[in-house]
């Protein structure tokens, strides 16, 4: 694509239209843009319209297309073709920067982003220039771009915070330590010092604060590994500077607004952040300024509002109390029990209540209430913030704090007691007070696991929770409720079976709520009781116990996915999927009913796919369906591709790529219920299924390999009788999958399941050109998992084709080749082989080479049979080689970038491992001996002096052994 006028005026259309809300123009543009993406100078015409279109909308649509781009398309990937062409790359990274600084806030903020992913990627090594261009920016006085230099700096270092430690970060924060934290330092200094002579100024106040914020998010990232010896000779500059901000209080920054952090709060959380950094990590540095910052931190939090606003800075506040109190050369700060008791009143107990912001939250936004409850997303929020500053006390301190708390607790309930409608906001922060002082320890499998022994949790439960769990009327006092289910569900480990037991038919009852929160918790609550494990490592609530409630549960559950705000709703479909698993074939009879509505819903979601969990627990329940109902009853597998079919048909057709995996594996699933034979339904799609651009998306790939795998163990020879022209197409897809490192496993099992399945005489004709591709392979880039695959697709091609037809085929490819592929492969590697059928497998094949291979005993491969014979006793009794070499590192497929659907594995479509052998050999050893014993008697003499002459000591003895079990002796 050229740099022209015509070309600009193209694109500027198409992104026009990728704006439009219909579909039918929108789409058609996507897809426009998705094919012309990958020529060179695209990515150039989006900077060259996001820095000149006349269209305000255009340029930010420009700025957020080309970040699109540069995020799917930068990396590099092994094996793959690159992207983006080094003539764009170059040019980008040489106008990208000034670009960045001279626009506008929203199109800065997008370019700051591709700087960063770029910066990911390429610096230091391929951008050294990039930190030195930035830093001589802060010189030009300018904030806007000073901001811009500070925005795209924080994007590019803020994954110090959570890179593994290693060499390579160590010497790459070290250049940007050298180039960076002086200037850093200076502007920090200066910055201030402008806020003192602007201090009337409101405009550049806020400019300045922001520049502060900015300042102070650098910090912590640069600190976060280790203490630099930068900050620590300079500590005095900018802990007095800290401590300064902390307690400053400009009026003229303070903002009206209720609900957003304005500036002041904003800085003063991160410097909160900073000083919980060094008073955990460098708390011996920090111990002179700390007793400052404590009373500073202090003072912050008594005089605070309840307001929204300040929530990130109480609660970071409140985060930095907690990583102090916790460390034991602070412990003096906080042993009085005035201290103590004061802590408790005036920061944890006003924190804990439930304001009518939460309450706004619980009924009007719920979606984003379950995440922060439910998830622990809620790390900014000030209830968890106070949980853990109780957590932190009751290390050394938890005799007093519970006494202090208990009171507080009772007088609530108290409260409540007096009035329930009214005061029952006092029993959810007597609630909340009681999960936070009894919970020590806890895990997302098991709840908690470790309480505190001080608190009585049983019987809180029978006092205080199961009243609410039994009201007859699940839409009073909803907040209560789902307190009580969330108690129920935290608790499940500590609670006796019979309580829960108790507690099931009543979180059934609240899946009828039509509070959102409160029917999402019954539901994950249900999920997670079901999961729990009993002594026998059965599930503790047996299906015999679910008899009674089984109808009522899946009729509410089913139900519950109706209720508005929940039609979607990823805990229910969940707690559908393991209720499923939970009852198997108590379900059988409800199938009928249920199967309709998952297909219906199933078409619904498939329009627009937006819940990833929600659709992926959905084709769990469809997976369980099948399983248990064709378990039971395998004929029935006809009616749920009646039932199925018509959906997947739809999203084949509409190319819905997030849902295209999962077909392929409930499809697999079918398949391979089936009896010997391909319904012709499958038949019409086989074609489809090898068009090259389903294979493009890393996330088909290994369901599509499942499902041709499929096809050829039920029809090989069908596909040989009424689809042999598909064959090229078939060896295509191997040719494809064995050039990946990523993928060439996939590809042996493709070309596994041809050679054990296809009729011989069908695949003949590409045999060699299969092997040839495999050996060229091997030449460019050979790694252990390529060989280790390699050697069992030879081993699985000798078990069944017979090893002169191996011996022939090596031979025929270059004279001498079988000698070379045993000396340099199958003997020196065959140890790195894993997996019990992989090594059966060789095994075999290994056995057939020593003994039905004529050539092995009168040739000049002769030479090689007791090596061989060596190499496959030590198969069968030394420890596996499983070493890698340091030059291999594999990217995992998950690893790769964009927004490519990665694969999801469905649990319950799960494959059982098959072995080609099967029970034709049941002990290789045993074989060995056998094989051994009829090779002798018709050479006589021959073996026993080969084994004589060269076989080692350890070695023969194993192989009397093998001789001595099956009976037999060599003559």
């Amino acid at each position: 694509m050229e740099l022209n006028d015509a070309n600009l005026q193209t694109l500027t259309e198409f992104l026009r239209k990728t704006l439009d809300p219909d579909p039918a123009v929108r789409r058609p543009a996507e897809k426009f843009l998705e094919s012309v993406e990958g020529n060179q100078n695209y990515p150039l015409l989006l900077l060259t319209m996001l820095e000149k279109s006349q269209d305000q909308v255009i340029r930010v649509c420009a700025a957020v297309t080309f970040k699109n781009y540069i995020k799917r398309n930068w990396r590099i990937v092994e094996d793959e073709p690159n992207k983006v062409s080094d003539a764009d790359r170059t040019a980008i990274k040489a106008n990208i920067v000034n670009l960045m600084l001279s626009s506008p806030e929203q199109i800065q903020k997008q370019l700051s982003d591709a700087i960063s992913i770029i910066g990911r990627e390429d610096f230091p090594q391929k951008w050294p220039d990039l930190l030195t261009e930035m830093v001589n920016r802060f010189r030009s006085g300018d904030f806007h771009i000073i901001n811009g230099v500070l925005r795209t700096a924080h994007s590019l270092f803020k994954r110090y915070r959570h890179e593994f430690k290693s060499n390579e970060l160590w010497t790459e924060i070290k250049l940007v330590l050298d180039t960076f934290a002086l200037p850093l330092t200076e502007l920090f200094k200066a910055t201030i010092e402008l806020c003192q002579t602007h201090a009337t100024d409101v405009n550049a106040l806020k400019v300045l604060f922001s520049s502060l914020t900015l300042i102070s998010k650098l910090f912590y990232s640069l600190n976060f590994q280790d203490l630099p010896e930068f900050f620590e000779d300079n500590m005095e500059t900018w802990m007095t500077n800290f401590h300064g901000l902390l307690t400053l209080d400009n009026k003229l920054l303070q903002t009206n607004d209720e609900e957003e952090a304005g500036l002041l709060e904003l800085l003063k959380s991160q410097i909160c952040d900073n000083a919980a950094l060094y008073a955990q990590k460098y708390d011996e540095e920090f111990q002179p300024y700390l007793p400052r910052f404590v009373t500073a931190i202090w003072n912050l939090l008594v005089s605070t509002g309840q307001e929204v606003k300040y929530d990130l800075l109480v609660s970071n506040a409140i985060q930095f109390l907690a990583s102090v109190c916790e460390r034991p050369h602070y412990k003096h700060l906080f042993e009085d029990q005035n201290t103590l008791t004061s802590i408790c009143e005036k920061v944890i107990v006003p924190n804990m209540e439930f304001r009518s912001a939460d309450e706004e939250a619980f009924e009007d936004n719920s979606e984003e209430y379950i995440r922060r409850d439910l998830e622990g997303s809620d790390i900014d929020t000030r209830r968890r913030a106070a949980c853990d500053l109780v957590r932190g006390l009751c290390k050394f301190f938890e005799g007093p704090v519970t006494a202090i708390f208990s009171g507080y607790v009772n007088s609530m309930l108290g409260e409540y007691a007096k009035s329930p409608g009214q005061n029952w906001k006092h029993k959810d922060a007597a609630i909340y007070l009681v999960t936070s002082l009894a919970s020590k320890a806890q895990t997302q499998k098991h709840g908690i696991t470790q309480a505190n022994e001080l608190v009585d949790l049983n019987e809180f439960f029978v006092n205080h929770i199961l009243s609410d769990l039994k009201s007859p009327n699940v839409n009073e006092f909803p907040v209560l409720k789902a307190d009580a289910i969330k108690y129920v569900m935290i608790f499940r480990s500590q609670l006796p079976k019979e309580q829960l037991l108790q507690a099931v038919p009543l979180l059934i009852s609240h899946l009828q709520a039509e509070s959102t929160v409160e029917h999402t918790y019954a539901a994950h609550a249900l999920e997670r009781l079901f999961t729990m494990r009993g002594p026998n490592n059965s599930t503790l609530i047996t299906p015999a116990e679910m008899a009674p409630f089984t109808e009522q549960l899946l009729n509410n559950l089913f139900k519950a996915l109706a209720l508005p705000g929940s039609e979607e709703n990823e805990y229910i479909m969940k707690a559908i999927m393991r209720s499923f698993s939970l009852l198997q074939d108590v379900i059988v009879p409800y199938i009928p009913t249920l199967i309709g509505q998952l297909t219906h819903k199933l078409l619904l979601v498939s329009k627009n796919p937006s819940k990833p969990h929600f659709n992926h627990y959905l084709f769990e329940s469809l997976c369980l369906s099948v399983r248990i109902t064709c378990k039971a009853n395998p004929t029935t597998v006809g009616s749920f591709e009646e039932a199925l079919f018509p959906v997947f048909t739809e999203i084949l057709q509409n190319d819905v790529q997030e849902f295209l995996p999962y077909v392929f594996q409930v499809m697999s699933l079918l398949l391979e219920i089936h009896s010997n034979s391909i319904p012709s339904s499958y038949m019409a799609l086989f074609p489809h299924l090898l068009q090259p651009v389903l294979w493009e998306r890393t996330g088909n790939i290994p369901p599509l390999v499942r499902l041709l795998q499929a096809y050829l163990e039920k029809g090989g020879a069908s596909i040989a009788s009424s689809a042999a022209d598909k064959i090229p197409g078939l060896l295509g897809v191997f040719q494809k999958l064995i050039a990946s490192k990523a993928n060439d496993h996939q590809g042996f099992y493709l070309i596994n399941s041809i050679i054990e399945y296809m009729p011989t005489e069908s695949i003949t004709q590409y045999r060699k050109q299969i092997y040839i591709l495999l050996f060229q392979r091997l030449q460019g880039s050979k790694t252990t998992k390529f060989i280790k695959s390699f050697l069992v697709f030879i081993n699985l091609y000798c078990v069944k084709y017979g090893a002169i037809a191996l011996q022939e085929m090596f031979d025929s490819i270059q004279p001498k080749m079988f000698g070379m592929v045993l000396e340099k492969i199958i003997i020196p590697e065959v140890q790195k082989v894993s997996g019990p059928v992989e090594k059966k497998i060789c095994a075999v094949g290994i056995t057939k080479i020593l003994t039905e291979c004529p050539s092995m005993m009168d040739t000049e491969y002769t030479k090689l049979w007791t090596p061989l014979l060596q190499a496959l006793i030590g198969f069968f009794e030394l420890p596996e080689d499983d070493s890698i070499p340091d030059d291999e590192h594999f990217i995992d497929i998950e690893d790769t970038p964009g927004y490519q659907t990665a694969f999801s594995q469905l649990a319950f479509a799960g494959k059982k491992e098959h072995d080609p052998i099967g029970d034709a050999v049941g002990n290789p050893k045993i074989l060995l001996a056998q094989s051994l014993h009829k090779l002798s008697t018709a050479c006589p003499g021959r073996v026993p002096s080969m084994l004589s002459t060269s076989l080692n000591a350890d070695a023969l003895q194993f192989l009397q052994g093998y001789l001595q079990a099956a009976t037999v002796q060599l003559v």
